[in-house]
C-alpha cells in the first residue's frame, strides 16, 4: 500500500489501529511477527579465513611448492634451510600485506544503525511512553518533537508546522514542510521520495514544529532498509590493476610450469639410461632454480607498498584512501557521478541577492521574523532557510540579539504551510508596535496595499505590483529560493495575534533570494576535469531547475541543456538508459535506486566511474561504482564506511589533485613492473641457456637474493618517481588495456635478452680469466661474476627506467630514492662476495679487482644501450 496516497482513516484501519495508539498486548503479538525494528548485520569474514584468501594466489603456490621442494632436498643431501626460510617469509610477508584492508560491509551497516533513534516518544494504551526504538512495531502512533531523529517510516496524521530534515536520504538541502492530506498522482506515475510530504523516513530527523504518525515500516522494511539491502548486494570489483595483475599472475604461473617440465624432461632424457638419485636431485634444484628465477617474489610488495606511499601523500593533500587500490582506479577515472548538496555546493542556504527601496531594512525586518538564533560563534543555528536571513543581517551590521533587544517581540502567527507565511509583532525603543512578514512573494503580495519607499509607505499601483512580480521571476529563475518581507504599523498592539487579523493591509519591503552556493573552488576542478578527459555529472534529489541552474554555472551543462528527473528514468528500461547514458549530465528529484542505475549504466558502457556523495541515500551508489567518494565533514558515517575515499575537506578540488596522484603512481607502478619483469626475464633465459648448455649459472639463493634485493629498492624508488608534465592533459587510460600496452611488452623481452647477454658474457669471460681459456664448464669465478654483473646491472638498469621513452639525461629532477637504493645494493652485494662468512654461505669466490672492474663495466653498458633503444623508439614515434 502506498500510505502517502492513502488518507489518514484508511491507513489507520489498514494497520488495524487508531489514534490512540496499538495495546500493549497488540504491540507485543506484531513485535513476534515483525521482529525489531533494526537493520539486518552483515556476515563477517574471519581473519583466518581472509588469510587463506591470500595464499590461493597463484604465484605464491608455485613459491610454496618451491620452498617444499627445497625443504626435501634439503634433509636429502644435509644442506641448510636457507632457501626455505627465505622463500616462506616473502609468501607471509606478501599475505599479511593483502590481509590488512577490513571488511567495509560490516562498519557500514553498525554506521547505519547509530544514525537509527535509540529510544522513541510511542502511544500505547492512550498514553505517551518512550520505548527503544527496536521496539516498535507498525501501527504504532509515534510523537514527533523538533530535535527527534525518526526511528522508522511512518504516515503523517498530525503536523503543527513540522518540518523534517532529509538531506541525508534525498539529498534536498531545505527541509520538508509536513502535511497531513493525502497526496495526488497527477501525470506521474509515482511520488519522488523528496515530494511526500506526508511520509516522515527512518534516519531523518525533525528540525521545526511537532506532530504524530503512524508507523508504516520498522526494520529492513524501511527506505534506510533498502539501502542496508543495496549495500549488501554490491560486490566489490577488482580495480583494473588487481585484473592485470591477476593475468599476469597466471600467465607467469603456467610459464613457470611449462619451463620447469621442459628442463626436467630434458635433463632426464640426456641422463637416460643413467639415472640416479643425485641427478634427479640436481634436476629437481634446477626447477626450483627456475621457479624462483621466474617468479617477481617483490611484485605484490613493490605494488602494495608504492600504493601505500601514494596513500601517505594523498591524505597530506586531505583525500583520505580507506581501499589501497582506489588509489589506481583513480588514475583511471572517465566519469564523476557527483552529488550536488554539500558536494559541488556548500550545503548552507545563503542570501545572494535583495530587491527593494531599503535593504537594511528588509534584512532587520527578515531576522525578527524567523527563529533561528545567532551562536557565540556568530553562526545561525535553526531551520536553514532562517539561519540564512540572521546570518545575512549579521553580515550587514544587524546582530539578531541586538535587534531582539531593541524590538522585542510581543506576539506572533506562526508559520503555516497552508498561508506559506509567519508574522511576529515587535515593540520598539519608542513604544511603537510593527509587525514583520515574511513569506512566498505571491502569498504575502497578495496582502500588500503599500509599498515602502524612501522611509515611508506609499501606495502601491499596479505598475510596481508587476515589476514586482517580474523580479521575482527572475530570481526564481535562476533557482534563487525566494521571500518576500513586508511590515505594517500599530498604535497599540493588535486585539488579535491570529494570522487572519494581522495579514492583511501590509507594506512591502524588498524580496531575499537565496540558494546553496557553489563552492568557490569547485568551477575551476571541473574545468580541469574536462581537461583531463574526465567526464562530471551531476545528480541530485534537488529541483530540477536548481540543479540545472548550479550545472549550468560550474560547465557541467551547456547553456541550452537540460536536466533530466528521476519521474522520466522511471519510464525508461536500462537498456534505454545505457544506450542515452552519455547524453545525460545532470539528474534531479533521484532516489536511492536511480543512483544505482546511472552507476550501473556507466559502467555498462565501460566506464571507470567514480561517485561522491555525503548523504545515506549516496551510500548504494557509492558502493556499486568502481571509486566511491565520501565527504569527510559533511559526510554521514555510512557514507564514509562505504567509500573508497574520503575527503577530509569536503572538497571537490581534492578529487582533481588525487586522479593526478593516481595517474602518477600507475605510471611508476608500470615503470616497476617493467624494471622487475624484464630482471626476471633475464633470469630464467639466464638459467634455462645455462641448463641447456650443461653448467650452472646461479643457484636459487643467488636468485632470491637478487630478486629481493637489488630488484626490490630501485623498484620501490621508481614507484616515488615524479609525475611528467602533461600527466593532467592526457585523456584516461582505457581500463581494458593490458599492463603490457603501449609496446610495454616488447620492451620487457627486449630488455631482458640484452641483461641476459651481458649476464652470460661476465660468466664466459670470468671462467676465462680463472682458466685462462673458453670452455662450457661449471665454473666458481664465472658464477661470482655473473651474480655480480645482474645484480649491478639492474640496479643501472633501474635509472633508465625513470621513463619509459625519454632520455635519463633529458630529466631535470633527480630520484634521490634511486641514488640510495644503488649505493645501498652496491654495498650489500659487493659484501656478499667479500664478507668471509656471507661468501660460503653463498658459494662465491673472491674474484679479482680485475674480475671486479670487467663485472661492474658490463653492468653499466646497459645505460648508452637502452639510451640508443629509447632513441630510435623517439624517432619511430614521430614518424
Amino acid at each position: 500500500m502506498k500510505e502517502y496516497l492513502t488518507e489518514v482513516s484508511e491507513v489507520l484501519k489498514q494497520n488495524q489501529t487508531s489514534q490512540n495508539g496499538l495495546t500493549s498486548a497488540s504491540a507485543a503479538e506484531r513485535f513476534a511477527k515483525f521482529g525489531p525494528n533494526k537493520l539486518k548485520e552483515g556476515k563477517k569474514v574471519s581473519l583466518a579465513a581472509r588469510f587463506l584468501k591470500e595464499l590461493a594466489d597463484p604465484m605464491i603456490l608455485i613459491l610454496i611448492a618451491a620452498a617444499v621442494i627445497s625443504g626435501v632436498t634439503a634433509v636429502y643431501a644435509g644442506e641448510s634451510f636457507a632457501d626455505v626460510i627465505i622463500i616462506m617469509i616473502v609468501v607471509l610477508i606478501n599475505a599479511v600485506l593483502g590481509v590488512v584492508q577490513e571488511s567495509k560491509a560490516e562498519k557500514a551497516i553498525a554506521a547505519l544503525q547509530e544514525i537509527t533513534a535509540a529510544t522513541s516518544k510511542v502511544i500505547r494504551d492512550g498514553h505517551q511512553i518512550t520505548v527503544k526504538s527496536e521496539e516498535l512495531v507498525p501501527g504504532d502512533i509515534i510523537v514527533l518533537e523538533a530535535g527527534d531523529a525518526v526511528p522508522a517510516d511512518a504516515r503523517i496524521i498530525e503536523s503543527a508546522s513540522m518540518k523534517i530534515e532529509e538531506a541525508a536520504l534525498t539529498g534536498e538541502s531545505v527541509p520538508v514542510n509536513k502535511a497531513v492530506s493525502a497526496l495526488s498522482l497527477g501525470d506521474e506515475k509515482d511520488v519522488p521520495l523528496g515530494d511526500r510530504k506526508n511520509m516522515a523516513y527512518m534516519g531523518s530527523t525533525v528540525v521545526y514544529g511537532r506532530g504524530q504518525a503512524v508507523v508504516t515500516g520498522t526494520g529492513m522494511n524501511t527506505e534506510m532498509g533498502k539501502i542496508a539491502d543495496a549495500l549488501s548486494a554490491a560486490k566489490d570489483d577488482e580495480t583494473p590493476l588487481q585484473k592485470k595483475l591477476n593475468q599476469l599472475s597466471k600467465v607467469l604461473s603456467f610459464l613457470v610450469i611449462g619451463i620447469c617440465v621442459f628442463i626436467f624432461a630434458l635433463d632426464v632424457f640426456r641422463s637416460y639410461p643413467n639415472i640416479t638419485g643425485q641427478g634427479m636431485l640436481d634436476t629437481f634444484m634446477v626447477a626450483v632454480s627456475l621457479a624462483v628465477a621466474a617468479i617477481p617474489e617483490g611484485l605484490a610488495a613493490v605494488v602494495t607498498i608504492v600504493l601505500s606511499i601514494g596513500v601517505t601523500n594523498m591524505s597530506k593533500r586531505n583525500a583520505v584512501i580507506r581501499k589501497l587500490t582506489a588509489v589506481e582506479t583513480l588514475g583511471c577515472t572517465q566519469v564523476i557521478c557527483s552529488d550536488k548538496t554539500g558536494t559541488l555546493t556548500q550545503n548552507k542556504m545563503t542570501v545572494v541577492e535583495h530587491a527593494g527601496p531599503d535593504i537594511d531594512y528588509l534584512a532587520t525586518a527578515m531576522a525578527l521574523a524567523s527563529d533561528a538564533e545567532l551562536d557565540e560563534n556568530n553562526d545561525a543555528v535553526g531551520e536553514p532557510t532562517e539561519c540564512a536571513l540572521v546570518n545575512d543581517a549579521f553580515k550587514l551590521g544587524f546582530h539578531k540579539t541586538e535587534l531582539k533587544q531593541k524590538c522585542p517581540r510581543i506576539g506572533e502567527a506562526p508559520f503555516d504551510s497552508g498561508r506559506k507565511m509567519m508574522s511576529t509583532v515587535h515593540k520598539t525603543e519608542n513604544g511603537a508596535i510593527v509587525q514583520f512578514t515574511k513569506g512566498a512573494p505571491d502569498e504575502v503580495l497578495k496582502r500588500c496595499t503599500h509599498v515602502w519607499a524612501n522611509g515611508e509607505a506609499v501606495e502601491l499601483d499596479d505598475e510596481t505590483r508587476k515589476a514586482i512580480l517580474e523580479k521575482n521571476k527572475n530570481m526564481a529563475d535562476r533557482a534563487l529560493r525566494v521571500l518576500c518581507g513586508a511590515m505594517r504599523s500599530y498604535d497599540a498592539p493588535p486585539e488579535s495575534f491570529e494570522a487572519d487579523n494581522l495579514e492583511q493591509n501590509l507594506c512591502f519591503l524588498g524580496l531575499s533570494g537565496m540558494i546553496d552556493p557553489i563552492r568557490p573552488e569547485v568551477k575551476a576542478a571541473i574545468d580541469e576535469c574536462k581537461q583531463a578527459g574526465i567526464r562530471p555529472v551531476m545528480i541530485t534529489g534537488d529541483h530540477k531547475d536548481t540543479a540545472a541552474a548550479i550545472a549550468k554555472e560550474l560547465g557541467i551543462l551547456s547553456p541550452e541543456g537540460e536536466a533530466i528527473t528521476g519521474a522520466q528514468l522511471n519510464d525508461m528500461s536500462d537498456e534505454e538508459l545505457k544506450q542515452n547514458i552519455e547524453t545525460f549530465l545532470v539528474y534531479a528529484r533521484v532516489q536511492p535506486e536511480h543512483k544505482v542505475r546511472i552507476v550501473k549504466a556507466w559502467k555498462a558502457e565501460g566506464k571507470v566511474t567514480a561517485m561522491t556523495g555525503d548523504g545515506v541515500n549516496d551510500a548504494p551508489s557509492i558502493k556499486n561504482a568502481d571509486i566511491g567518494v565520501g565527504m569527510g565533514i559533511t559526510g554521514t558515517d555510512v557514507t564514509k564506511n562505504v567509500a573508497d575515499m574520503v575527503l577530509a575537506d569536503d572538497n571537490f578540488a581534492t578529487i582533481v589533485s588525487a586522479v593526478e596522484e593516481g595517474r602518477r603512481i600507475y605510471d611508476n607502478i608500470r615503470k616497476a613492473i617493467q624494471f622487475l619483469l624484464a630482471s626476471n626475464l633475464a633470469e630464467v633465459l639466464s638459467i634455462f641457456f645455462a641448463t641447456i648448455l650443461g653448467f650452472v649459472v646461479l643457484k636459487p639463493v643467488h636468485l632470491l637474493w637478487i630478486n629481493l634485493i637489488t630488484d626490490c629498492f630501485p623498484a620501490l624508488a621508481l614507484g616515488m618517481e615524479k609525475s611528467e608534465g602533461d600527466i593532467m592533459r592526457r585523456s584516461p587510460r582505457n581500463a581494458k588495456d593490458g599492463i603490457f600496452a603501449g609496446g610495454m611488452g616488447i620492451d620487457v623481452v627486449l630488455q631482458g635478452v640484452i641483461v641476459t647477454i651481458l649476464t652470460l658474457s661476465a660468466y664466459f669471460i670470468g671462467h676465462f680469466i680463472e682458466a685462462g681459456r673458453w670452455e662450457i664448464v661449471n665454473s666458481a669465478d664465472g658464477m661470482t661474476m655473473a651474480f655480480l654483473t645482474l645484480s649491478m646491472v639492474e640496479i643501472f638498469h633501474s635509472f633508465n627506467m625513470r621513463s619509459r621513452r625519454k632520455s635519463v639525461f633529458s630529466l631535470k629532477n633527480q630520484n634521490k630514492f634511486l641514488w640510495g637504493a644503488m649505493i645501498l645494493s652496491f654495498i650489500l652485494t659487493t659484501a656478499v662476495i667479500y664478507v668471509p662468512f656471507l661468501s660460503d654461505a653463498f658459494g662465491f669466490e673472491h674474484i679479482s679487482l680485475l674480475e671486479y672492474a670487467i663485472a661492474m663495466g658490463l653492468a653499466v653498458v646497459i645505460i648508452p644501450i637502452i639510451e640508443l633503444v629509447k632513441l630510435v623508439q623517439r624517432k619511430a614515434g614521430k614518424e
